[in-house]
């Protein structure tokens, strides 16, 4: 197994049981510890993220909570404020443990279940154009968000990406990239596909990347092939979310430990945020 890979093992493993970190909300730290999700609006550069402790809205000069405590395990921004999320319900939620499949139409201010409550932790899950994707120990599709099926695979994804405007799917494991033009009913991985920790979608055909070092690529056919950006983030990352930028470059935004570092030169270089 390579350095790269045993890092997508050992940051899986860390996750399989939520911590029990204190609320950001009650001791005013910045919630960047225990990140597990990212949405970032690129017309106003609003950025919530998805954590431990539920929804933080990280945008202002000092986080401000979003709704309930729910561990947000899986996260995946619909647009428009619609979120789907899975995970484990905190204090005073009166979700089923775990929480199966939620969402939430109003930005995440309040959560309603959808399906597989009190069955499924999906840890890595996403949107796409045939329905959704998650992973709770199996690989899982829905098209009408309450009847589930398996996917024919074995793989294992630490993160899942996909985008609303398509059906591809792209899974990170510790082989590779694997990658789905059938919502994730089939695999395969592609020739020379490199280990990244996680992917995000920028629009139908630019995919984004980031390794375990932080070190960053970008594809320009979904996903099929990989070049490297030059540049990295400063730490392990938590979180990404991209977008379409000025002038063909692309916006690229990676949590780290160190807050929320953003890139406007399609990944070249990488700042830290000023709240």
């Amino acid at each position: 197994m390579t350095a790269a890979a045993m890092s997508i093992a050992l940051l899986a493993a860390g996750c399989a049981q939520p911590a029990e970190t204190p609320d950001p909300a009650a001791t005013g730290a910045a919630p960047y510890g225990h990140v597990h999700g990212m949405s970032v609006d690129p017309a106003s550069g609003k950025v919530l993220l998805a954590t431990h402790d539920g929804l933080f809205d990280v945008t202002g000069d000092s986080p401000q909570k979003i709704g309930p405590t729910i561990d947000l395990m899986g996260f995946s921004p619909a647009g428009n404020d619609h979120f789907y999320a899975s995970g484990h319900p905190g204090p005073g939620s009166d979700l089923p443990n775990p929480a199966g499949l939620i969402h939430s139409t109003d930005g995440g201010k309040t959560w309603e279940p959808l399906s597989r409550q009190g069955e499924s932790d999906f840890h890595a899950l996403t949107v796409t154009r045939n329905g959704i994707v998650g992973f709770d120990g199996e690989l899982r599709l829905t098209g009408d968000l309450e009847t589930w099926a398996k996917a024919d695979t074995d793989i294992q994804p630490y993160s899942l990406a996909g985008t609303s405007l398509s059906p591809v799917v792209l899974a990170t494991t510790e082989e590779g990239v694997h990658r789905s033009d059938d919502g994730g009913k089939t695999w395969d991985l592609p020739a020379n596909a490199p280990v990244m920790l996680l992917t995000t979608f920028a629009d139908e055909a630019t995919a984004v990347g980031v390794a375990p070092d932080g070190s960053v690529q970008v594809s320009r056919d979904a996903g099929k092939t990989w070049q490297a950006s030059g540049g990295a983030v400063s730490g392990p990352p938590a979180a990404i979310a991209a977008a379409p930028g000025d002038e063909g470059q692309l916006q690229i935004w990676i949590a780290t430990a160190a807050g929320v570092e953003h890139s406007a030169d399609s990944g070249a270089t990488f700042s830290v945020l000023e709240s």
